[in-house]
């Protein structure tokens, strides 16, 4: 009986300790089915309503972040902007003012110059960040890329440095001359030779005020309001005719040709500013005895047809580096011969705002020592387009009855020493 006892005794013993495991098994079971709810709550809460939607119309990057500073959501602008890498905010001290922000509720804003990914020159990255609290337990983070916006204030900076510059000069120099002639009021001679100065500083600040108020209506002004079809014959007749004097003064050759009865689509004085400008850069840096070309002809283009416009010289030519800076305002490749000419380093910057207005393009090449060659490429004019379609034996041949024009943009062969 005592086994008996014994055995009965050290079954319930076992039962109950297996109930317990069990038990304690069921409840292990259930916390590790809990788990895997949790981390999902964890790295995937619920925004409150409407936030989504929001933060999906937002220009800025915005980045969602938790209790645990995990990445909760991240708009694309945020992953292209490096902001986000692995699920975690990767710049520390955007991260640091989400803790902050976390801790004491308040709203955060700072401005910061982060590494460009992917390039090794250094180049820096403007953004504000603002950071904010969203619910209890969530932080938002809005960046906005200022990159741009500091470039244009950059430029309008240098801007108005240096048209304060280019101000100052021929005012300055018509102050001295000024206080020459009455020093010289006894001298018929030198009163006469300090007012002919005048009267070119005069032409210069007048020339400089008028191009600087037509670079300001082209970027402005909406060139397509007054838009009508032009005739690019009559604008080159117009460039050639503006620059007739300073071409027979250096005895410089000055040619047109190309496909005949063209038109451009645009503000017909706009245009004309345009090639003139063009046209007479191109006599301005010309030596004497040489030659400038004005082509024109039709090219096909997927968006539909374009007019070429090509300005040939036999100047100085450009060096590569200068070619990417030659359409900026008031940049100059020989300033010494801008000052003996009269040229205010703006007539190219116009011709670009002019041409992109339009929906076109402008163009150079060049090379030292062999001259320039400027295109622009401008959209035809549909009345143009269709009557060419009407009749395509209109421009199989140039003005004078000659072979079509096929290569008009080659230079032109090296200048000839004229007896």
């Amino acid at each position: 009986m005592d086994v008996n006892a014994a055995v009965a005794a050290a079954a319930a013993i076992a039962g109950v300790l297996t109930g317990v495991i069990a038990m304690l098994a069921f409840r292990w079971s259930e916390r590790d089915q809990k788990r895997p709810t949790r981390t999902s709550l964890h790295t995937d809460p619920v925004l409150p309503p409407g936030v989504d939607t929001v933060l999906s119309v937002l220009r800025s990057s915005a980045v969602v972040l938790d209790e645990a500073d995990a990445v909760v959501k991240a708009s694309s602008a945020a992953y292209a902007l490096g902001l986000v890498r692995g699920g975690k905010l990767a710049i520390e001290p955007m991260l640091q003012m989400a803790r902050d922000t976390r801790r004491d509720g308040e709203i955060r804003q700072v401005e910061l110059d982060l590494p460009r990914r992917g390039t090794g020159r250094g180049e820096a990255l403007a953004v504000s960040a603002r950071v904010a609290p969203l619910g209890s337990r969530l932080v938002l983070l809005l960046v906005e890329d200022l990159t741009e916006a500091r470039r244009i204030e950059a430029v309008r900076r240098d801007f108005v440095a240096n048209v304060s510059h280019e101000l100052k000069t021929p005012v300055g120099a018509l102050s001295l001359l000024s206080e020459a002639v009455m020093d010289a009021s006894d001298d018929p001679e030198a009163v006469q030779r300090f007012a002919g100065r005048m009267q070119i500083e005069a032409t210069r600040l007048t020339n400089l005020v008028q191009e600087l108020i037509d670079l300001s209506r082209v970027q402005n002004d909406d060139p397509l309001e007054d838009a009508e079809p032009v005739r690019v014959d009559e604008l080159v007749a117009e460039a050639v005719d503006r620059c007739r004097h300073q071409a027979g003064t250096k005895q410089i050759t000055m040619a047109a040709g190309g496909t005949a009865d063209l038109h451009v689509w645009g503000n017909r004085g706009q245009l004309a500013a345009a090639l003139g400008n063009l046209v007479e850069n191109a006599v301005n840096y010309s030596p004497a005895r040489t030659r400038v070309g004005i082509a024109a002809r039709r090219v096909s283009a997927p968006g539909g047809d374009m007019i070429e416009l090509a300005v040939t010289d036999q100047g100085i030519g450009i060096s590569d580096k200068d070619k990417e800076r030659i359409f900026e305002r008031f940049y100059r490749v020989d300033p010494a011969r801008s000052r003996a000419t009269g040229g205010t380093g703006l007539g190219l910057a116009i011709v670009k705002h002019v041409v992109a207005s339009h929906g076109g393009e402008v163009t150079v090449w060049s090379a030292e020592g062999q001259g320039s060659t400027f295109t622009l490429r401008l959209p035809e004019a549909g009345a143009a387009r269709d009557r060419a379609q009407q009749h395509p034996d209109l421009d199989e041949e140039d003005e004078d009855g000659g072979a079509p024009d096929s290569s008009p943009y080659e230079p032109l062969p090296a200048p000839e020493v004229l007896p």
